[in-house]
């Protein structure tokens, strides 16, 4: 699995973004080798397993210039490092809790010249910012990481969907989703991409109220 992969499903990629993009594998083995940030199996599958899946986002909303968005618990710097190659002209910022998590994404933003990544150790809660957007790939349950990101989210904005929550989870949701009484919509990955990994992945998406 490589970039090839990716240009299956965003065919009009430029230069720079292929560049980057493919210079991924080689960050993450290298870094990974340091500080594990991605399991040994999944080193394999990384554009199938966390780029393309981070880049599930982008299928259901065009991130416009401007846009601010803030990735939860981002981990190595996913779903934040892929849809910051995707969108270059909207502004990421990208938290996690575990420092050494944060030094890794760090270092593929800089090492691709990411100019609008911004990595912080920081619990969400700390946070003063607001955001068009938050992103995450299954921190925690719903219920509560709506709870912690409510007020993260200003109402006003300038996308084609409203401001609100894009949270990628797999699995079966049903009970999960019970929990919470807000408006949201439920998009299935395996509409956008045919590989067999996604036949249980999602994005639900929590519009600001």
């Amino acid at each position: 699995m490589n970039i090839d992969l990716l240009l299956k499903y965003f065919p009009s990629l430029t230069p720079q973004q292929k560049e980057q993009f493919a210079a991924l594998d080689g960050l993450y083995r290298e870094w990974n080798a340091q500080i594990n940030v991605i399991s040994r199996q999944d080193i394999d599958a990384l554009y199938e397993k966390h780029i393309l899946h981070s880049l599930g986002i982008a299928k259901i909303i065009q991130f416009k210039p401007g846009t601010e968005i803030l990735d939860v618990g981002t981990g190595g710097g996913f779903p934040g490092i892929p849809l910051a190659i995707l969108f270059p002209l909207a502004d990421f910022h990208l938290v996690d809790s575990i420092g050494k998590k944060i030094k890794v994404v760090q270092g593929v933003a800089d090492a691709l010249g990411l100019t609008n990544v911004k990595a912080e150790q920081a619990r969400v809660e700390q946070l003063d910012t607001t955001y068009d957007f938050v992103v995450s790939r299954a921190v925690t349950r719903l219920k509560p990481f709506l709870g912690w990101v409510r007020y993260k989210i200003v109402k006003a904005g300038n996308n084609d969907r409203p401001n609100g929550v894009l949270y990628l989870k797999g699995g079966d949701l049903a009970e999960e989703l019970a929990e919470v009484p807000d408006r949201y919509r439920v998009y299935d990955l395996s509409d956008y991409f045919e590989e067999p990994f996604f036949e249980t992945k999602k994005v639900i998406y929590v519009p600001k109220k």
